[in-house]
């Protein structure tokens, strides 16, 4: 069984924002494995459907983003799922717009919902796909500028790379995490 969980935070306000690209990559994903997203339970909505043979549990949490955790932490426990078979999807200021790095391991790196997450499972141990963001601009501030749309031209970036992170998830369903790293880090 695996988990993916695509952080965001809910509420129309939110849906365009740069800080619910992860929810934009379950959306995805649920699209094309036919998983809809029905269930809530877990302070989350969430989906579950089979592949090769494989439960795979798709889930956006409601918490809002530094709550994130919570909701994780809930669909493990009833579920009973491995930290192992954790995967975990955010936006990053530290990498460039339409950039997407996975790791096996780390620190929140001053993400919110990171932090939450490492919180609430116990670990820093766990499976994520970083979706880049980049940094704000002209003093903006980070909260408004996570929380800010993308502009037509990263909107472009940002739909390849939803694709990107979604063809990734794909990958790990089917091969070791190590391997899918290699493949879509370079």
């Amino acid at each position: 069984m695996k988990l993916v969980v695509g952080l965001g935070n809910p509420g129309k306000q939110y849906e365009e924002t740069r800080h619910n690209i992860g929810f934009k990559v379950i959306d995805e994903l649920s699209h094309r494995l036919n998983i809809p997203l029905d269930q809530t339970k877990f302070k989350g909505i969430y989906g579950i459907g089979f592949l090769n043979q494989e439960k795979i549990i798709l889930l956006k949490p409601l918490t809002y983003m530094n709550l994130s955790g919570e909701s994780i932490q809930g669909v493990m426990n009833y579920y009973h799922i491995d930290l192992d078979d954790l995967l975990v999807i955010y936006d990053d200021l530290d990498l460039p717009v339409g950039k997407i790095r996975l790791r096996q391991k780390g620190s929140a790196g001053g993400h919110n919902g990171i932090k939450s997450a490492i919180l609430h499972v116990g670990s820093q141990h766990f499976k994520r796909i970083r979706v880049g963001i980049d940094r704000p601009r002209n003093g903006m501030s980070v909260s408004d500028y996570v929380l800010g749309r993308f502009t037509s031209e990263e909107l472009k970036k940002m739909k390849h790379c939803i694709h990107k992170s979604a063809d990734a998830c794909e990958e790990w369903f089917k091969n070791p995490f190590l391997q899918v790293m290699n493949d879509f880090n370079q």
